[in-house]
């Protein structure tokens, strides 16, 4: 799975800590999804997609 985290994260000027603090995870979890080793379950993809402001599958695809 891949996914654009990163890029909409910069566009918003929103640093992994900013991200990880409205989730109530940890900065390392931003990371680690960022950089593709950690898949988040569907909760937390749909919070991502609500503070990006976009569909879930914006965010992640499946190539």
């Amino acid at each position: 799975m891949k996914n654009t985290m990163k890029l909409h994260r910069v566009k918003q000027n929103l640093t992994q800590d900013d991200v990880a603090q409205r989730l109530g995870v940890s900065r390392q979890t931003i990371n680690s999804i960022e950089n593709n080793k950690y898949f988040p379950s569907l909760e937390l993809g749909l919070k991502l997609a609500r503070i990006f402001n976009c569909k879930v599958d914006e965010l992640f695809s499946l190539d």
